[in-house]
Formats: structure tokens, sequence, C-alpha cells
């Protein structure tokens, strides 16, 4: 997806310059609270079970369904654009096989993890190959002299219009808190963990920059913005009669990122499983193919959900305004833990200034939109305000009637018997 301005690069290093500085803020957390669940165990061992809920509440209703949606959506407009060059692919034909892809994946999530974790590998592949043939023809026309279109003229400078580019931006960096997920499972975190976020990053980031550099080659920033597709669109213009290669890599790469939600998403439900703050439903597994098949289910479920919106840049706005909100909120962990426990063992120890920085970006990004898109973060925060019910009837009713725990209880080994899945067993 590329920046939605001219000055790309500025937006581009701005975005990844801001996931760095968060990413770093949470070695230090990640270090000093071992447990999986990432920024949720943050917000529980700092504010407590409720704004840990309402972090996972985010992450599982909207971050984590609202980004495969997304990604399936792009999905099926790359498969579906070269059958219409001419024009934008039917909107309900691509919401049918953003469902497909979702369908397909689901099933073997729940068939095989084997299965699924083989798929993750050879797609992610496919999408690294793909960018670096687009940033190789890219490299091509830019020693030609193909600069024609690297100009800051018709840049927008409204402070809304910048905070919403920045959800795009933002969206492509996405995941570089996913490892703290499974701090538990990692060897050497203290080693380790700053190791994995300085590569991925910086990969991230090079990639990212290079692959926009070269579609401003060739294509206008009207063009970038007007296409549905822009490596389509490209391809087109530079590999003749070989164009049809890139849609397929890209189509393939998407494809396994949506795989990639699916493969993680079940580890989340599992440490707030263990808080008592998620359905035991969900951390169960079934008994003879060994796969998280509840959790892979509601996953996939609240994905197609989703799919009744087919505006990817609603979409964005959604997931982005939820994610940088509860995010920014783990990152707030990091100066209140200094103050409240000072003590605490900190194998990595981040200046103060990191976190103080992103704080203000995170207010800059999740307020601004708010007047810029009011439609889209009203909906973002009707969703997070649907989780203080859940939270008051659910988890912070104790004493509930014992006809509400027979029927909660009846309804959970329903499902069991449905899907046939069991607890696993603890270490």
């Amino acid at each position: 997806m590329s920046c939605q301005t001219n000055d790309l690069e500025v937006k581009c290093y701005c975005t990844s310059f801001f996931s760095q500085v968060g990413a770093y803020c949470y070695a230090e957390l990640g270090t000093m609270i071992k447990k999986s669940g990432a920024d949720y165990a943050y917000i529980m061992e700092t504010f407590g079970p409720f704004l840990a809920f309402i972090r996972l509440w985010i992450e599982c209703m909207i971050v984590r369904p609202c980004s495969q949606a997304i990604v399936a959506l792009t999905f099926s407009v790359y498969v579906l654009k070269p059958f219409f060059p001419e024009c934008q692919p039917p909107e309900d034909a691509a919401r049918l096989l953003a469902v497909c892809c979702i369908l397909v994946l689901t099933f073997i999530n729940c068939w095989d993890v084997k299965w699924a974790t083989a798929v993750q590998d050879i797609f992610t592949y496919a999408k690294l190959l793909a960018l670096f043939i687009i940033i190789g023809a890219g490299a091509y026309y830019l020693f030609r002299g193909h600069t024609e279109y690297f100009t800051f003229d018709n840049t927008k400078t409204e402070v809304t219009s910048l905070a919403l580019s920045f959800y795009s931006g933002l969206f492509a960096y996405n995941g570089w808190n996913y490892l703290n997920f499974i701090i538990e499972e990692l060897k050497d975190p203290v080693k380790n963990l700053p190791r994995a976020i300085a590569i991925s990053c910086t990969l991230v980031t090079v990639v990212y920059v290079f692959t926009n550099v070269s579609f401003y080659t060739i294509l206008s920033p009207e063009e970038v913005l007007g296409s549905e597709a822009v490596a389509v669109t490209f391809a087109d213009r530079v590999f003749g009669i070989f164009a049809w290669t890139i849609p397929v890599f890209v189509a393939l790469s998407t494809f396994g990122a949506v795989n990639g939600i699916l493969l993680t998403s079940s580890r989340l439900f599992y440490a707030g499983a263990c808080e008592g703050q998620m359905p035991e439903i969900l951390t169960m597994i079934q008994i003879q193919r060994l796969t998280p098949t509840p959790a892979v289910l509601i996953m996939a479920l609240l994905s197609m959900l989703y799919l009744t919106v087919s505006d990817i840049f609603a979409l964005i706005n959604y997931v982005g305004f939820a994610t940088w909100l509860s995010i920014g909120a783990a990152v707030l962990c990091l100066p209140w833990l200094r103050w409240k426990q000072p003590k605490l063992n900190r194998p990595i120890k981040v200046n103060l200034i990191f976190p103080i920085l992103y704080l203000i970006a995170t207010v800059f990004v999740t307020v601004v939109p708010m007047i810029a898109s009011p439609v889209e973060t009203g909906y973002g925060c009707l969703m997070i305000l649907s989780s203080i019910p859940v939270y008051c009837i659910f988890i912070a009713w104790r004493n509930k009637p014992k006809w509400f725990n027979r029927t909660m209880g009846g309804f959970t080994q329903s499902l069991q018997k449905l899907m046939m899945v069991v607890r696993p067993k603890q270490k």
C-alpha cells in the first residue's frame, strides 16, 4: 500500500521511526515482564484487569479480524484486477473471493499446524521475491533518470490529512509487537529480542521505502491514488507480457499474511483465558488434529463480518485508531512502572525520552483523525466502549446466578462435543 501524497519518503520514514521507537520500548517491557500476551500482559501487570480486558477486546474483536479482512480484500483485488483491467473489480466479487480465501486458510489451520506453518514459509518467500523484482525494476528506471514524480508539488499540508495518511503507512509496519506475544518461548530474550526488533524493522523500512520509490519512477501520484492495485498498474507499464507475474506474487503474499494472522491469534486467546478474561472454549484444541480449532473459527467468523465493509481505507481507519490507542496505553506502562516499581529488574533500560516521544505521537495519530474522519473513529470508539458491559457482566460480576453458570457451562460442553476439543494438558 503506497503513501497517499508525493512526500512518500518523509512519511514512510516517519512511520518507520514511530514503529521502531515503539518496538524499542517494547524491548524493555518484554524483558521485564516475561509473560506471553505482549501488551495485554503489560497492561494487566500495570493497570489491572479492567484496562487489560479493554486491550484484549480491541485486539481480538477489532485489530486481528479487521486486519485479516483488509489483507483478504487486498488478495481478492489483486486476483481480480487482471480480469478487469479498465475498471474496478466488482465489490461483491471481491468480498466473495476474500471469504473464500479466509475459509480455505481456516480449514488449513484447523486441519494441521504443519500445513499452516508451511504455507507461511512458502508465501513469505513469494512476498519477498515480488518486492525485490519491483525494487529491481524501479532501480533500473531510477538510474535512467525517471525522477519527474519525486516532488512536493500538490502535497496536502493539513494536519488532519497528515494524521489519516499515517494510518496507511503505519498499517504496513504493523506487527512489530508480535514477537512479544511469545516472549516465554524466545531463547535469551535479553539478547535476541532487541536484535530481532532492529533487523526486522530495518528490513521492512528499506523494502517498503524502496518499493514505493520504485512505483513513483513510473507512476504519477494521481495514478497511484487512483489504482486499486498499484503493483498491477506498475507491472502493466514495466513488464509487458510478463505483467501477470506481479499480481500472482502479491496475491500469494497477501494469502500468506492472512494465514499468519490466523496462525498467531490463538496465543492471544490463550493468554486472555489464562487470566479468566476469555471463554474457556477458546483455549481448547482438537483431540485428533491437535489444532486450536475454536480460536481459529471465531477469528474467521469475525473477519468475515468485517467484510461487509468493502472500503479498505475505511477498515484501515477502524483498525489504525484502535491499534495505536491501545499500543500507546502499553507504552505508557514503561514510565508508569519506572515511577511505581523502580526496583523491578530491567535487563534493557530505555531512555525515557523514547516513550514520551511515542506517547506524544500516539496522541497525534489518535486525536486528530477524530476530526478528519469522525464516522470511522466514532465506530472505533463504539467498538472499544462495547467492552465495558461485556466486562461487567462476564468478568466483574462474580456472584452470577446458578442458572447462568449452568447455561454457560452447557453451552461450552455443547461446543466441545461439536468440535471435539479439550483443554490442553498443563506442563
